[in-house]
């Protein structure tokens, strides 16, 4: 007999769930949604968090009632008789309930593991096909995009998995979902072992999560998991060379073909742009001497550059699928974007307000800024151990000014004073000067749009046909240390803006 523990790529493992003495660690979204699973199936069910507060507690109740043991305060230790520990997403390789297990010789897997373990066939014996998506950043774009022209072409689809919806959920519907647009954090793809997508993608690689992973190699080696056993196409970042590497370096199955996207012509097998025309030179019969036209730049919403790449690597996916390219373009014309990315807040006095408070770390934040020619720049936050030479030696020639806020702001100025020693910045403060995230944003745009308008008022009439000077919010920082989330920070900016317009007209 098949031994339940080890990988299994052809289908659903005889898995001996009932009695089976499962741990799951993490009584959040992803926790909730494999402990209840596995319980249904028959699973002996202990699920464990370090929380022992009141939100916790109130959270992981319900369980109780459904016959699941929870334990808070302490996800150290390893229930006693376990023979199976389910990992929700963040859990890092050096946890000691990790540790005990590997001592033990009991199976460690996450959430996206579990979930490829659970999938029910479809109704013809066939199961649903995976396409997950990975990357830095633009992961949640992209996923979107895909799951749009998925649905254009007639399928029944959901984007899950780091998304929103668990994959778990996503595997178990009770209707069926034919095909799944799937986003995949590195902390997931770390504990995978058997994944087989029918396609996947890596948008772009840069250090993030270097202190969960040990290292930069780990972290890429993580993201290149999503790679492995792929079926028909692996799609990577003709501009990311580590992208490129990663497929050269996967193990995938025999006739699996890489597959590029680039916002130039596309060579063959590639998806690219031609003349504003999205165009696909990898799923065509004759891809020698003809293209498919896809649609165009201006069918994504917005068309800055970076998001015509994350439109292209979705529809590398969509079309190695299957969909048709009217699919593709229908698709990027239903898609909206989800707030505080690159969002256009409103205009004054010939100064745009953008609001991309979801560009939390430097990789997110250059590609917002090379979307604008005139730039004053909102930043500042939690660096998370992040640098910034980079960031502000390649946006310097865009940049007209900066507005610093936050507890990391100094680690900015340095760079502006390395890199941009001419541009004119205002440290607006942070937590620790006494000012609420609402203080500190209402300073920050009354300075930035101050920046702007001399700017604006500098280039004069002859400008009148350019593009705008923008003042865009891009923090390179992660919003934690005067804002609840992202999201407060974009909203907060948002406000800062409309107030001010009010005021001037």
């Amino acid at each position: 007999m098949t031994d339940w523990r080890q990988p299994d790529i052809e289908g659903r493992a005889a898995i001996p769930w009932q009695g089976l003495r499962v741990c799951v660690v993490g009584a959040r979204v992803v926790g909730l949604s494999a402990a209840r699973a596995v319980r249904g199936l028959g699973a002996e069910v202990t699920i464990v968090d370090r929380y022992d507060d009141q939100v916790t507690t109130e959270r992981a109740a319900p369980l109780v009632d459904e016959g699941i043991h929870v334990r808070l305060g302490d996800d150290a230790t390893l229930p006693e008789g376990s023979e199976l520990l389910v990992l929700s997403p963040g859990i890092p390789p050096g946890a000691p309930i990790v540790a005990a297990a590997r001592e033990a010789g009991i199976p460690v897997w996450g959430d996206a593991e579990l979930a490829w373990r659970l999938r029910k066939p479809l109704p013809d014996g066939s199961y649903a096909p995976w396409l997950p998506i990975t990357g830095t950043n633009g992961k949640t774009t992209t996923v979107k995009m895909l799951a749009a022209m998925l649905e254009a072409d007639g399928k029944r689809t959901v984007a899950c998995g780091n998304v929103g919806l668990p994959i778990v959920d996503a595997v178990l519907a009770e209707e069926p979902y034919e095909v799944l647009a799937i986003e995949l954090s590195s902390f997931q793809l770390h504990w995978t072992e058997s994944l087989s997508p029918l396609a996947s993608a890596v948008l772009n690689v840069a250090p993030d999560h270097v202190d969960w992973h040990g290292s930069y190699d780990e972290y890429k080696k993580a993201k290149g998991r999503v790679y492995e056993n792929c079926q028909i196409a692996c799609v990577y970042n003709v501009a990311d060379e580590v992208t490129r590497t990663l497929v050269e370096d996967a193990d995938v199955i025999e006739g699996c073909r890489a597959i590029g996207f680039t916002l130039g012509t596309p060579g063959l097998s590639m998806l690219g742009v031609v003349d504003g025309i999205l165009a696909d030179r990898a799923f065509v019969d004759n891809r020698q001497h003809t293209a498919a036209e896809l649609g165009t730049i201006y069918d994504v919403e917005p068309h800055a550059p970076h998001n015509v790449a994350n439109a292209l690597a979705a529809a590398a996916l969509a079309r190695a699928y299957g969909v048709r390219p009217e699919a593709v373009r229908d698709g990027l014309r239903a898609f909206r974007p989800d707030p505080h990315r690159i969002a256009f807040v409103a205009a004054l006095d010939g100064v745009d307000f953008i609001d991309d408070s979801k560009a939390t770390n430097p990789h997110a934040a250059a590609a917002s800024l090379a979307a604008y020619e005139d730039v004053v720049w909102i930043a500042g936050g939690l660096a998370k151990g992040a640098t910034f030479d980079d960031l502000v030696s390649g946006a310097a020639k865009r940049l007209r000014g900066a507005v610093l806020l936050g507890q990391d702001r100094a680690l900015i100025a340095e760079a502006i004073a390395r890199h941009a020693p001419d541009l004119p910045f205002v440290d607006i403060g942070g937590a620790g000067d006494g000012l609420t995230g609402a203080e500190a944003m209402t300073r920050a745009v009354r300075e930035a749009a101050r920046l702007a308008a001399g700017k604006a008022a500098e280039l004069g009439p002859a400008a009148a046909d350019a593009p705008p000077v923008t003042v865009l919010l891009a923090p390179a920082c992660a919003s934690m240390d005067m804002f609840v989330s992202y999201g407060e920070r974009g909203d907060l900016f948002a406000r800062a803006v409309r107030e001010l317009k009010a005021e001037r007209e």
